[in-house]
């Protein structure tokens, strides 16, 4: 049986470029956080090993680079501290404090 390819345009996204939109679907999908169930691993252009979770607009498929600081964002998510933003803005989401001592990736 021939497996159906979706037309979706695929997006690798890394934290600097985390939109208010995407946080939203993330959070959405993934109200508890996510495990290690959801996490997908390839090799970029780069053949360096990403871990990402995915998420899905009509359109667009968007892998999202796992790390502390996504962990944190979606933990604190308030759509609220959004509302002054646009949906695409990169600038919108804000670095979380890390502890001291924290590492940004997963090892």
């Amino acid at each position: 049986m021939e497996k159906k390819r979706d037309n979706l345009k695929r997006v690798i996204v890394d934290f600097k470029k985390l939109t208010p939109e995407i946080l939203a679907l993330l959070v959405d999908k993934y109200p508890y956080g996510y495990d290690e169930d959801h996490i997908i691993s390839f090799r970029n252009a780069k053949n360096e090993l990403v871990e990402a979770v995915e998420v899905t607009t009509e359109d667009t498929k968007y892998l999202v680079k796992v790390s502390t600081k996504l962990v944190k964002t979606m933990e604190n998510y308030d759509e609220d501290d959004y509302e002054d933003f646009d949906d695409n803005d990169p600038e919108a989401v804000q670095d979380p404090e890390l502890i001291e001592g924290e590492d940004d990736d997963f090892e």
